[in-house]
């Protein structure tokens, strides 16, 4: 890495077509380099490694801007002859699947041209008068991605998650049990570490070996309930059995998506946005007024050009001043017009946000004149001085969720449907894959550029989120949205055992999950082993962590009853409980489920956390 960024630095008088090729490979190592922070549980990960790689994004993300300055500088030189015939003035525009430069060079210094559209688009400035007779170029530079937020400050390496729990929620015998076996969890702890001195591969191959057995350990697990067998080790052993339902590493990178914070990052600036509440879609628009360099000169054959030693400066716009201004519209804001990426989708009108480069923080300040046009996705604002500008959107728009349901379509392949008040996204599983298979924005049908692409989870839940479709809460979103909140453990138990067995049956959102409290969860499940084939009605089955039973309620009942469905039993897992009404077909098909789409499917069910933010 340190090669690379010694290499590129000393390269010297490189286009901006050459800049953005290269930028390619930048932006491949900084997404790999984050990757490996999210990726890799925190327990791995030692605080030197993660300081390190954040350096390395850093120093990358500066490189890279520096070397679109200097590509500019160097554009900007030879404005003279790129001039426009008509206008005399240089307009030129630089694309790729990146990044989109517009450059504008006031060369004839008309204060009449005030207008600046540039070519077949819509995109430009309206400028003042203390502009149009300037020696300034206008830059707008939009990039996909964002390298101007800072990075947040990763999880220290080591800290295990503290669950929440409510006062009220201790106070019940069924979370002090489940609080027991919390505590046991990191006893295991030893063993996970001397693994980690084993290459990866033996590792892999010891894990997935773990898990093809669980399905066995499982169907030994289940005695009868006397209060011979209630004792200490039976405990101990369905809690090491249940956790080690997927992959521990699986389990330690994600167990913190279902831990909740106990107080929420204030804002201390005037006017700072929250970026717990709203998250910036699009990339960044980078606005510059710059400070127009000495031109080209043909001299005797030769092309002399003036260098200077500072490079490319930025021109002050209000400029400073000692004079007394004429207080009726002296420096008035500039116009701008953008077009919004087509690649994201804004459920309400986006809210513009400029950076506050002295605060390293965003802000609604200085902005005024908003105005959007959802069919051509053009928004229109004013700016009192220009500078990097972002659009956001509420964050937890698409929260809490109308229903989910998660169905098999075969073996190790499934289809998790989540439906929010805007929004229907179908999500397919398969193996270690995810795919964004169908979008329905107000009922109506929208093609994604995501729709078709398998991604591994991670990936595949940060383009998501980066395309405007958030439905993954983190540990904040509980103080924006209004929820059914679960004990930790519990929630996590319930989606494991709800993976283990997504080969064969369907599990979907119940009204009565609201109605019980904390301790307890209640979803719908049947045997369905063919698409689009109605096998069975619903059940409604209520989870606890170490209970599982059938309701005699339905779905459309009037009233919320926990008592036994007849001819059923109580049971302590979800793989007993369906054992009881399944067709050997089906249970042969959870035996032969893959580790692997196990972990998808859990990943899946945690990051979005269905049981809670519906």
């Amino acid at each position: 890495m340190n090669t690379f960024l010694s290499l590129w630095e000393e390269e010297t008088n490189e286009t901006f077509e050459q800049v953005i090729e290269k930028s390619k490979l930048v932006l491949t190592l900084i997404e790999k380099l984050k990757l490996i922070l999210l990726e890799t549980p925190s327990c791995d990960l030692e605080a030197r490694t993660v300081a390190q790689h954040q350096e390395s994004i850093l120093r990358l993300q500066e490189l890279l801007s520096l070397k679109v300055d200097m590509a500019t500088e160097l554009l900007l030189r030879e404005a003279s002859t790129l001039a426009d015939l008509d206008s005399g003035n240089m307009e030129k525009i630089i694309q790729d699947e990146n990044v989109s430069l517009y450059v504008w060079a006031n060369l004839k210094k008309n204060p009449r041209y005030r207008s600046v559209k540039f070519s077949e688009t819509q995109i430009g400035f309206e400028i003042p008068r203390v502009l149009a007779t300037s020696d300034v170029a206008l830059r707008l530079l939009h990039t996909r991605y964002d390298h101007v937020t800072p990075l947040y400050p990763m999880a220290a390496p080591g800290e295990e998650p503290v669950p929440m729990v409510t006062e009220q929620a201790k106070k019940e015998e069924p979370v002090e049990k489940a609080a027991t076996e919390e505590k046991a969890l990191p006893e295991e702890k030893p063993a996970i570490q001397e693994d980690e001195a084993e290459p990866t591969q033996e590792r892999e191959f010891s894990l997935a070996q773990e898990e093809e057995t669980n399905v066995e350990a499982l169907e030994d697990l289940e005695v009868e309930r006397t209060p011979d067998h209630e004792d200490e080790n039976l405990e101990v052993t369905k809690c090491e059995l249940e956790m080690q339902l997927l992959s521990e590493a699986v389990s330690a990178a994600q167990l913190h998506l279902v831990e909740n914070s106990l107080e929420i990052p204030e804002t201390t600036q005037e006017y700072e946005v929250d970026l717990c509440h709203f998250s910036t879609l699009g990339g960044v628009y980078h606005l510059d007024t710059l400070e127009l360099p000495p031109q080209c000169k043909p001299v005797k054959g030769w092309i002399l050009v003036e260098i200077r030693q500072e490079g490319l400066q930025r021109f002050t716009y209000p400029p400073e001043t000692t004079e007394e201004p004429d207080p009726e519209n002296a420096f008035p804001p500039i116009e701008v017009t953008l077009e919004v990426n087509e690649n994201v989708i804004f459920f309400e009108d986006p809210k513009v946000i400029r950076w506050d480069a002295e605060g390293k923080f965003w802000k609604t300040d200085g902005i005024s004149s908003v105005f959007y046009d959802r069919e051509d996705r053009l928004i229109t604002f004013s700016l009192d001085t220009l500078g990097p500008v972002t659009l956001i959107q509420d964050a937890h728009i698409n929260m809490p969720y109308q229903s989910w349901e998660l169905r098999p379509l075969d073996v190790n392949r499934a289809i998790l449907t989540v439906t929010t008040l805007f929004t229907e996204l179908q999500i397919q599983i398969r193996e270690n894959l995810c795919m964004l298979a169908s979008t329905k924005v107000r009922g109506q049908e929208h093609v994604s550029h995501l729709e078709g692409k398998w991604l591994t989870p991670v990936p595949f839940i940060l383009a998501l989120k980066a395309a405007g479709l958030n439905i993954f809460p983190d540990v904040y979103s509980h103080f924006y949205v209004v929820i059914n909140n679960k004990v930790p453990l519990l929630e996590v138990k319930a989606y494991r055992q709800m993976a283990l067995l997504s080969s064969a049956f369907a599990f979907g959102w119940s009204k009565w999950n609201m109605v019980c409290n904390s301790t307890r969860v209640v979803f719908r499940v049947k045997e369905d082993l063919e698409e689009g084939v109605e096998n069975q009605p619903w059940s409604l089955l209520m989870f606890s962590g170490d209970r599982a039973q059938m309701l005699r309620v339905w779905e459309d009942s009037d009233v919320f009853s926990e008592a036994l469905k007849e001819d059923t039993e109580f049971h302590t897992t979800l793989y007993h409980m369906v054992k009881d009404f399944a067709s050997p077909e089906a249970m042969e098909r959870v035996r032969r489920s893959d580790c692997q789409f196990i972990d998808s499917v859990c990943h899946m069910l945690l990051s979005i956390r269905v049981l809670s933010y519906s």
